[in-house]
């Protein structure tokens, strides 16, 4: 008995070890990621698209980072920082033995200059000799639209492994927001060899470095040897992304074996991915929101209430989520997702109700559509987490509006053309989709920085209403998480009254890949990061 029993743990013992070892993570391979678009630019101060970004997650780094699967802070290129008691100077101390991917060592006055450059009134000091940076071909949209010039009073480099930010006023979410891609640390003098052509040659701290761009088509990253963090690898020798407009082509390319992960696969196409033995699905729940939004720089938008919320009771919601999102999203009530802090509950929702949408069109002015001319309904051409298919999406809303009388027509563009029109809030626009990934598990990431009209002209609603406005600035500038809570909760009724945007739907992020694929994670605020990432 004893023997059978010695052999059962001697059996026992090499079952754990065996699979202890089977996920040790293996170095070498190259793995391919299969996006539905390509990236507008790959320098994370003027980006704001999500196929940027993913780049800039494996190219760059911040001085925080978000930890894996959450929003909640841990050290970065700072290993600590400090708080006055005021609220007012922030005192990073910066990761010593840290190297640049073209050689150079991050420093102290590197962070001024990545942070300094987006700054309208550059009040920044170096350590050292420091450079004269460049002047702005362009506006930093992030920076602008989060007023961090409104924040942010200076920028100094103590000596070489500290930074010290003097702030013009409490600003609650700041230390979150030095985690955001815009606050990503970049390589000066690679900036400054070359400030136009940056955009399309980036040089940072993190896991991968920049090797190849082909527009359209892929974009090339290696492992970087001289990577800090050993403990997160790289363990992949190459990141290929492909730009696979077509969803259902993108998902057989996965099923070929040809791509590694699948993003933004058709909804119809998650269970097929299940059944699959070769494959698996990562799933989050998604921190997100996909919205239709008004050109408020234009009549009859900007100032009737209710040509907007006939409109809103127009569109039949729970159609797209079920048709479209097919069981991978759930209507919207308010513009952040139910699961985030602040949320506010009791806001009850635009209904699908066509006679009250009827009612609140002659109301408006136009009964039966009559006096409103054919409308242009701006679609996106990629897919997006808050978004599975936005030509398919306007469609729908296209048959909707029809039945109250508005006449309306799908325009789309390629994706940078149409981030950039769109902020421009052309005269021949009026409806248009758009939506959100939060970047920081903060309300003020989507309420102040996508729908505050007044805090700057790069917010793409140009929605201009001063209780609002003086709701944002009350959010930031208290500290006290509950009583932001209820701030936030009140902004959110206001949304609901006045209808700057209609809230369609909050996705849940599920991503087919290879079996193969190890230690790959979803993160809430649709960032991809790889290098932890291994193939066996």
């Amino acid at each position: 008995m004893m023997k059978k029993i010695g052999i059962f743990v001697c059996i026992f013992t090499f079952l754990i070890v065996s699979s202890s070892l089977a996920q040790t993570p293996k170095k070498g391979g190259t793995l391919v990621f299969g996006r539905g678009g390509d990236s507008v630019g790959l320098d994370p101060a003027y980006e704001t698209d999500g196929n940027s970004f993913m780049i800039c997650d494996n190219v760059y780094e911040a001085l925080v980072f978000y930890k894996d699967e959450s929003t909640a802070l841990e050290p970065g290129l700072a290993t600590s920082w400090e708080v006055s008691p005021d609220g007012l100077t922030y005192t990073f101390k910066l990761r010593k033995g840290v190297k640049f991917h073209d050689g150079t060592p991050f420093n102290a006055d590197a962070v001024v200059f990545s942070h300094g450059r987006m700054m309208k009134e550059r009040k920044i000091k170096f350590f050292g000799k420091g450079w004269e940076i460049p002047k702005q071909e362009r506006p930093p949209e992030y920076w602008v639209s989060m007023e961090m010039d409104n924040t942010i009073d200076s920028i100094e480099a103590k000596d070489e492994h500290t930074v010290v930010y003097k702030l013009k006023r409490v600003e609650a979410p700041f230390l979150a927001n030095m985690g955001m891609d815009f606050a990503d640390i970049i390589s000066p003098t690679a900036f400054m060899k070359d400030p136009a052509g940056f955009v399309r040659n980036p040089v940072g701290t993190g896991p991968f470095k920049f090797v190849k761009w082909i527009k359209d088509d892929r974009i090339i990253l290696e492992a970087f040897k001289d990577y800090w963090n050993k403990a997160k690898g790289p363990y992949l020798d190459r990141v290929i992304f492909r730009a696979i407009p077509e969803n259902s082509v993108r998902f057989l390319e996965l099923k070929a074996g040809n791509i590694h992960i699948c993003q933004f696969p058709n909804a119809a196409d998650i269970p097929l991915a299940k059944k699959d033995p070769k494959l698996q699905v990562f799933t989050q729940p998604g921190m997100n929101i996909g919205y239709l939004g008004f050109n408020h720089k234009k009549e009859p938008w900007a100032s009737n209430v209710k040509l907007r919320k006939a409109i809103a009771h127009a569109i039949n919601r729970k159609a797209i989520v079920d048709n479209i999102y097919q069981g991978m999203g759930e209507v919207a009530k308010n513009c952040i997702p139910p699961t985030m802090w602040g949320y506010n509950k009791d806001v009850p929702g635009y209904q699908y109700d066509v006679e009250l949408a009827k009612k609140l069109i002659a109301e408006a002015g136009y009964p039966e559509g009559k006096g409103l001319p054919e409308i242009t309904l701006w679609s996106m051409p990629v897919a997006r987490p808050y978004n599975p298919e936005g030509l398919k999406v306007g469609v729908a809303m296209i048959g909707d509006l029809a039945k109250i009388g508005i006449r309306a027509r799908v325009v789309s563009y390629d994706w940078g053309t149409y981030l950039k029109r769109q902020r421009e809030q052309p005269e021949d626009m009026d409806l248009f989709q758009l939506g959100w990934t939060g970047d920081n598990g903060d309300p003020d990431n989507f309420l102040a920085v996508l729908f505050d009209g007044m805090a700057s002209p790069a917010v793409r609603i140009q929605w201009h209403n001063e209780t609002y406005h003086n709701l944002m600035l009350q959010g930031k500038q208290t500290v006290d998480q509950a009583k932001r809570a209820e701030i936030y909760k009140k902004a959110q009724q206001l949304m609901y009254e006045e209808c700057p945007v209609i809230p369609i739907a909050h996705s849940a992020v599920m991503w087919p890949g290879l079996k193969k694929v190890q230690n790959f994670k979803l993160h809430p605020t649709g960032s991809v990061y790889l290098g932890s990432v291994w193939l066996p």
